[in-house]
């Protein structure tokens, strides 16, 4: 594992397929300009709209995501985070014909050579009465991942661990992760507006310092439709939970580097995980 830059994009979606992809592609650009190696995009990065709209498009919206993260990956030379689009679920279940076909929340990571590195089916399923009166029941059109996520080991950035936003709220996961050497965790989401200001920036410094590993956390930020609002704040967090990038409230991108010498520093002087009882 070497130094490098990474880049975490923070991006506004809608329910327009080629118009997020276009503004995920300028913000690819910026961060390579910035002189970012690894470059993570957020929780439905291609479409963000209601499940229903989903579900219909999902076979096209799952083709062109894929083809658009290994275009992009090989255009800019750059490993390339997907972090979550929807992929039709279609030998696993039956659905009937009144009803959509449901789909898995997918992470996708891409090498610089345009090959599938990992990839991750989001656990946990955001259904939620909040308080400000939205209700969330991604349960209705997305099925949960079964497959505990994999540890990818890349050579030169180092064992990259996957997952999408609510599965932040679950930190046996991350511990999964870390048992099984992750360096970097991956937490792209869609995190709203609501319980971002409170739990955002907390749970994700948690989950760094309890794992001693760097987080990853792109965003979504503002305004995706009257009702749905997302908190932003894409970030990069040290393995101290120190906050080295954060993109604040706008569209942009987040940019810092990861560092070998800092985990090896932050892991010898606070060796928890090798004091783990349970």
């Amino acid at each position: 594992m070497k130094s490098y830059l990474a880049g975490a994009v923070q991006m506004t979606s809608v329910p327009d397929l080629d118009k997020n992809l276009a503004q995920a592609e300028d913000l690819i650009q910026i961060a390579v300009n910035r002189g970012a190696e690894l470059v993570c995009l957020p929780e439905n990065f291609s479409f963000l709209g209601n499940e229903e709209q989903k579900s219909k498009l999902a076979p096209e919206i799952a083709i062109q995501s894929e083809k658009f993260l290994i275009t992009m990956a090989q255009r800019y030379q750059i490993t390339l985070l997907g972090g979550g689009f929807p992929v039709p679920v279609t030998a696993k279940v039956e659905e009937t014909s009144d009803r959509p076909q449901k789909m898995y929340n997918t992470a996708l990571l891409v090498s610089p050579e345009g090959l599938e590195l990992s990839r991750y089916r989001k656990m946990h399923l955001f259904d939620v009465n909040l308080p400000d009166g939205n209700t969330y029941r991604e349960s209705e059109a997305v099925l949960a991942g079964s497959d505990l996520p994999v540890v990818y080991q890349s050579p030169s950035l180092g064992n990259l661990g996957l997952s999408v936003c609510y599965d932040v709220r679950f930190p046996e996961l991350y511990r999964h992760l870390a048992a099984n050497g992750a360096d970097v965790l991956f937490v792209p989401a869609a995190f709203t507006a609501f319980t971002g200001k409170d739990h955002w920036q907390v749970l994700l410094q948690a989950r760094a310092i309890e794992n001693t590993c760097y987080v990853i956390a792109p965003a979504q930020v503002g305004r995706h439709n009257p009702r749905r609002q997302s908190h932003g704040h894409a970030m990069i967090i040290d393995p101290w939970g120190v906050v080295l990038a954060d993109a604040g409230d706008q569209i942009g991108v987040a940019v810092a580097e990861i560092q070998p010498s800092r985990l090896e520093q932050v892991r010898r002087q606070m060796p928890s995980l090798k004091h783990r009882v349970l």
